[in-house]
């Protein structure tokens, strides 16, 4: 059986995936053989809320917001995910599941899909594939762990500086500490931080003030990581 159109074999040995580094290197030439490479443009969907699932994609370029739909009617961004990441696992698990969100490539953005048969395929034939999903799994229940005991327990400044914080690492490159620009609006922060774009607006003046981000159009800089992580806590 073939998989892919054989950009995955050449990843396997360079790319650096988080989340495969509990299987072995065979293994995870498998997963990424099977995989079908897919090309995004900035503010292209991925898949919508509602969308059959039936492929989860691994993040190869580029950054990608998740959004739902609020009981309201709004569109409320719950996460950002960079590469290296993994987004609609629960297809492969789910038959007949839907999507439970949106993601949308916040620029242009690669990624690496795999369908369900595929999927199924390679932990039919390979048992340890399952560690994959189960790293998957575990990672995204860590994080919606943190962002709830955050919600409950966290005053909403320090809550705004931590989102912040996370963003920061997922838009920096690699060995880039300091000046930082997290391509993200004063909106989309507010709705990571569960609160107000005039909360956000107020934290992120203050901290300005402090030297610590430095703030333009649709865009949020940080200039001293440091300071803002102090601000955190």
């Amino acid at each position: 059986m073939a998989f892919g159109d054989g950009t995955g074999e050449t990843l396997a040995m360079s790319a650096d995936w988080p989340l495969l580094r509990s299987l072995s290197e065979e293994d995870r030439r498998r997963v990424l053989s099977a995989a079908r490479r897919r090309r995004f443009a900035r503010r292209e969907v991925l898949f919508h809320e509602g969308d059959p699932g039936d492929t989860l994609h691994l993040i190869d370029k580029g950054r990608v917001a998740i959004r739902i739909t609020t009981p309201l009617g709004d569109a409320a961004t719950v996460g950002v995910l960079g590469r290296g990441d993994v987004v609609g696992e629960m297809a492969v698990l789910e038959e007949g599941g839907r999507r439970g969100a949106t993601v949308m490539a916040l620029e242009a953005a690669e990624t690496l899909s795999v369908d369900r048969g595929q999927f199924l395929e390679l932990r039919r034939r390979y048992p340890g594939i399952d560690l994959f999903i189960f790293d998957v799994l575990m990672a995204n229940i860590r994080r919606v762990n943190v962002q709830l005991m955050e919600a409950l327990f966290v005053p909403v400044d320090r809550r705004v500086v931590r989102r912040l914080l996370s963003l920061a690492e997922i838009y920096a490159s690699r060995d880039q500490v300091e000046d930082v620009e997290v391509a993200l609006t004063q909106d989309d922060l507010a709705s990571l931080a569960g609160t107000s774009r005039a909360t956000v607006n107020r934290v992120l003046r203050q901290a300005e003030e402090a030297g610590a981000v430095s703030l333009s159009r649709g865009r949020i800089r940080v200039t001293d990581r440091a300071l803002l992580s102090k601000r955190a806590r």
